[in-house]
């Protein structure tokens, strides 16, 4: 029997502006959920939550776009949002891009990641979930976790890995997609995922046999509603041990941590802090971004977790060295590098200023050549 692993997520409702979820919206999205579970829908589900994001993990037998299963996400995410409405919280509803459910919740606003397997002996995954940033996020921990043998020892030593993995990665603009298969094609990827405004990597599988190993949501909210309603928070499913990464080799990337766009109104980079399930609440200027890793172990579909696997102390260090990265970017205040660059504000209320300073703007060269007429004009008078 194949298994499905369903992880959705959306912002209905901030708790205080953008920084928490409120419990009684929580509760309110986890018991919808769970009556599908009673009534043999789903096999578990589980509530998430990271920053003023909630993410619904899902087990079922219906595979990826189901409509039942996307359904029950939906409907969970609008009575959620009638509380959130209730309760005035901010931004009530605002990842919910449409008032009608169309079979499927892709292009609708809330963040999809998906995978279809048949359950191993041992079946243990994480669900990565990250608020304050953009699904590029995850293109650096996926290379290292997949294509790098000084983080993965395994991609040298354990066979059923060393064939390497395959990468889908998706252009967000076009929405086509191109294989990758590494380590053959290493560089071409690097080319490609580098560009993390372009590109971002939608899934992995392992060369050895054509396994899914990871996926990850790609949304863009900005991209679909034409304006600027969030930047995205994505998640991300990895299947752990036994010819995967192992738990540590998946966790290593963020022990080191790096420059994702997000942070304050979807508009500036800032470093991707790892943290407990507690710390999930960025709020010095709405950030840093935080990601929370949620550990489960597989059993009959049922959930067995999660686990906070950031809790570990190890992680103290990366944490403060992303306090340290914040400090030196906010130095820069409203100036690039840390505001994105221009491209990436499209969606932002930059169009609308440079549309009233439109007539104002003029040729230098141009005005300097008048002005040579006109005392050259002088002269001669």
């Amino acid at each position: 029997m194949k298994l499905t692993l369903s992880v959705i997520k959306a912002d209905i409702g901030g708790y205080v502006g953008h920084s928490d979820t409120h419990p009684e919206v929580v509760q309110t999205v986890k018991d919808v959920v769970g009556s599908e579970v009673e009534k043999g829908n789903l096999i578990d589900c589980g509530i998430l939550t990271c920053g003023d994001d909630i993410a619904i993990v899902m087990t079922h037998t219906h595979g990826v776009d189901s409509e039942l299963v996307h359904g029950i996400a939906w409907r969970a995410f609008e009575k959620g949002t009638e509380v959130a409405k209730k309760l005035k919280l901010y931004g009530a509803g605002q990842d919910l891009l449409t008032d009608a459910f169309s079979g499927n919740i892709k292009g609708l606003g809330p963040g999809v990641a998906e995978m279809e397997f048949e359950e191993r002996p041992s079946e243990p995954v994480i669900v990565f979930f990250a608020d304050k940033t953009s699904p590029s996020a995850w293109n650096l921990p996926l290379y290292e976790m997949f294509a790098d043998p000084m983080n993965t020892a395994g991609l040298v030593i354990d066979p059923k890995m060393h064939d390497g993995y395959t990468f889908e990665v998706l252009d967000v603009y076009t929405g086509k997609a191109v294989k990758l298969n590494t380590p053959a094609e290493l560089y071409d990827l690097l080319a490609l995922i580098g560009s993390v405004g372009k590109y971002v990597v939608k899934n992995v599988y392992r060369n050895y046999d054509g396994e899914i190993a990871a996926t990850a949501s790609t949304q863009r909210l900005s991209l679909m509603a034409g304006q600027y309603v969030g930047k995205d928070d994505p998640v991300m499913i990895v299947r752990a041990q036994s010819g995967f990464p192992a738990v540590g080799e998946i966790l290593e990337p963020f022990a080191r941590p790096w420059i994702v766009e997000g942070w304050m109104r979807g508009s500036h980079n800032g470093p991707l802090m790892p943290v407990s399930f507690e710390d999930a609440r960025p709020s010095r200027f709405d950030g840093p971004p935080r990601v929370i890793a949620a550990g489960y172990q597989l059993s009959e579909g049922k959930l067995i977790g999660p686990t906070d696997l950031f809790r570990d102390p190890a992680f103290d260090k990366a944490r403060m060295a992303a306090q340290d990265m914040a400090d030196i970017l906010r130095r820069q205040g409203i100036f690039e590098p840390h505001r994105l660059p221009a491209e990436e504000m499209e969606y932002t209320t930059l169009p609308k200023i440079l549309k009233k300073l439109e007539g104002r703007f003029y040729d230098i060269e141009e005005q300097r050549l008048e002005k040579d007429q006109v005392m050259e004009k002088e002269d001669m008078d």
